[in-house]
């Protein structure tokens, strides 16, 4: 079904399916392949077909014969009569008192009860039956007592091999895990001993270089204290220099030469004393407050970023394996194929390491969001008619848009909004739109150009320079939630609506290039930032479906994972793609390896569109509780968040009811802006 609007904004849609078993017909019959007859899920000979009630397709039980000619099961044919006067099988009148008792078909039925249940009985059974019927001589009790133990003997012996060939199995088969587990244990321990070592020797080279440096500048001290005393006893007896050389400086009167080298020499004083004291602190021989404080200031960064890496040891962990285990993967297929490599060629090759320390780096690099500006607009009032769908850079930076339930697109200047301080923010251009919005995209090659799309299912594209609408795509049966532009190839946008429908539209055309009928409602639609023949598609049925757009009959790929629809992807680099539901979770995919790379909790989205961002290290989404939550994508745990608090004091209650509606990263920069459902809008940044 379609998504549902909430209070203050829409609801992400959702489909809902049964699943329906087949029905059985109760009186059904067929035909094996065997010649035998089954009928109501038995199986008969041709022969027994004349034990079988005419009414419920059953071995009669009780039978009664009609004045006709015909036996009935007595409580089948009562039945019958209960509600008609006839005989089922021939349709003649017939009451209660022209039935009669079938005493040889009872008899019959008997016996054959009895035949199929000799035929069907077991050895045991016969057995039993024998001893039951007639007597049984001592010497044939003792013959048939031999028989059976050398039976349960070899019974019991069968039994016990079968038995032990299970437990080998079972026992070759764990230690063959445990020999796999220890295996890659010890890869993983070599891993890290090679590293520590390499390690431990950048640091003690980091370390020397750093000591050889302070010893340089304490010998250029040393070897130049004698002179620069006596230079200093000079100048102190002869202030007129300085002061002339002050003078010189200004540009009111040139010194004259000697005056010069003095001048250079006093120069030379107060460089050679800001070394010596530069080389005091980096000998650790420094006392003053200054070298305390930058050594104090060094040790609490490092403590914080050691608690970091302390609250999410296990994933990072998993990360430096992974990528250790990776790396040493794809050196041991290159020395498969090129024989001249050799095996110290694998143990040198430290770019595993070098990905894992950029990893560490830009994980502890920050810890939190810290607000730089708060943009307010519109009617605080009615706070329900702001509710900010998208927000959206513009290809420089330069400008951001925002759009949403307000029916407007309103563009502000980015640096106006984070230098000037103002309670109300005006946009520098505004468009007008005849219905509610659900997202945007700028154009990355045409800097003014912006595509929008509505709940009325139109697709626009404006200028923003002219205020104009350029093209309107009205193909759309319902609602359309998502409009990006092709950053490869400007004039190609695509956009999915509720109707369950993917179209590619192109800015030289007035109708779509490219239909795709996808049946569940799509909620999402980017393209590939690397390509435009590729898009990504988040849809209602749970699934991201990654197509090709020359073939476009059939997805790619299909990514299965999220429990719930699928509001956001956008892509994190041309192989990586990242995907938000309302399961709570964020997913990374590798859309070149069609596999899953990691999944993402910490906020809460069940039900709306919160908002999700990306940039080659970071992913930005909202949460239900009024916050905004950021992730490093090597981390399933947020790295820092931030929580929106409401403009008036008194409201301060009713912030659970509110939650982030967009977000969106500032390029590559540590900036973003978040949107909440008050209609505020922040600009935040990450910070240490």
């Amino acid at each position: 079904m379609e998504g549902t609007e909430g209070s203050v904004g829409p609801n992400v849609p959702s489909i809902m399916g049964a699943k329906m078993e087949p029905r059985g017909d109760s009186w059904g019959s067929g035909e094996c392949k065997d010649g035998r007859v089954s009928y109501g899920g038995s199986t008969r000979t041709e022969v027994d077909k004349d034990f079988l009630c005419p009414i419920c397709i059953h071995t009669m039980k009780d039978a009664f014969l009609t004045a006709c000619g015909h036996s009935f099961c007595y409580r089948c044919i009562m039945t019958h009569l209960n509600n008609k006067s006839n005989c089922p099988c021939c349709g003649l009148y017939l009451t209660n008192t022209q039935l009669f008792p079938n005493f040889l078909l009872n008899k019959l039925l008997k016996k054959a009860s009895a035949s199929q249940f000799v035929t069907n009985a077991s050895p045991t059974e016969h057995i039993r039956m024998a001893l039951k019927q007639g007597e049984v001589s001592v010497k044939e009790l003792d013959s048939l007592l031999i028989l059976l133990a050398d039976k349960k003997h070899k019974a019991e012996q069968e039994e016990a091999e079968a038995n032990m060939e299970v437990l080998l199995e079972f026992l070759h088969r764990s230690r063959q895990i445990k020999q796999d587990e220890l295996n890659e244990l010890q890869g993983d321990l070599a891993f890290l001993k090679e590293d520590i070592a390499y390690v431990e020797r950048q640091r003690l080279e980091l370390s020397k270089s750093k000591e050889r440096y302070s010893m340089k500048i304490r010998m250029l001290i040393d070897s130049s204290s004698p002179q620069l005393d006596r230079l200093a006893s000079d100048n102190s007896s002869t202030g007129g220099a300085i002061s002339l050389l002050r003078s010189g400086q200004g540009g009111a009167t040139v010194p004259s030469s000697g005056h010069t080298r003095r001048g250079d020499s006093k120069q030379r004083v107060v460089s050679m004393s800001s070394l010596k004291k530069e080389a005091s602190v980096d000998s650790g021989n420094g006392n003053t407050s200054d070298s305390l404080g930058v050594t104090a200031a060094h040790t609490g960064v490092m403590m914080a970023k050691k608690r970091r890496v302390a609250q999410q040891f296990e994933d990072l962990q998993e990360c430096y394996l992974q990528k250790r285990r990776r790396k040493v993967a794809f050196q041991r297929q290159k020395m498969l194929k090129d024989s001249s490599l050799k095996v110290d060629d694998l143990c040198m090759d430290r770019s595993g390491l070098e990905d894992f320390q950029s990893v560490l780096t830009a994980f502890t690099r920050y810890s939190k969001l810290r607000v730089i500006a708060e943009l307010r607009h519109g009617d605080l009032f009615h706070s329900s008619n702001i509710v900010s769908s998208s927000i959206e850079f513009d290809r420089d930076d330069e400008f951001f848009a925002t759009a949403g339930v307000s029916r407007r697109i309103k563009i502000f200047e980015f640096a106006s909004v984070v230098n000037e301080l103002a309670d109300v923010h005006c946009p520098i251009v505004e468009l007008t739109t005849r219905s509610k919005l659900s997202c945007l995209s700028w154009n990355k090659y045409i800097k003014s150009y912006i595509a929008s799309s509505d709940y009325e299912g139109i697709v626009t594209v404006w200028d923003v320079n002219t205020s104009q609408s350029i093209m309107e795509y009205e193909e759309h049966e319902k609602r359309a939630w998502s409009v990006d532009f092709s950053k490869k190839e400007p004039t190609r946008l695509v956009s999915g609506s509720d109707d369950g429908k993917v179209k590619v539209w192109c800015t030289r055309q007035e109708t779509s290039v490219l239909n795709i009928d996808m049946k569940a409602n799509i909620c999402c639609v980017k393209y590939n930032p690397g390509s435009s023949n590729y898009i990504a598609v988040g849809s209602a049925d749970h699934h991201i479906h990654y197509y090709d757009l020359r073939n476009a009959l059939s997805p790619l790929y299909v990514f299965n994972g999220h429990r719930k629809a699928v509001s956001y992807v956008k892509f994190i680099s041309p192989n990586e793609l990242a995907s938000a539901s309302t399961d709570s979770t964020l997913r990374l995919w590798d859309v070149q390896e069609n596999s899953a790379i990691r999944t993402l909790k910490g906020h809460t989205n069940e039900k709306n569109f919160v908002g999700l961002a990306v940039n080659s290290e970071y992913i930005a989404c909202g949460s239900e509780s009024n916050e905004v939550f950021v992730y490093h994508k090597a981390m399933s745990k947020p790295a820092a968040f931030h929580r929106f608090g409401s403009p008036d004091p008194e409201d301060s209650d009713d912030d659970s009811s509110h939650f982030i509606s967009a977000v969106c990263w500032k390029s590559d920069s540590p900036t973003m802006l978040a949107a909440n459902s008050q209609g505020t809008i922040k600009v935040l940044v990450l910070a240490p």
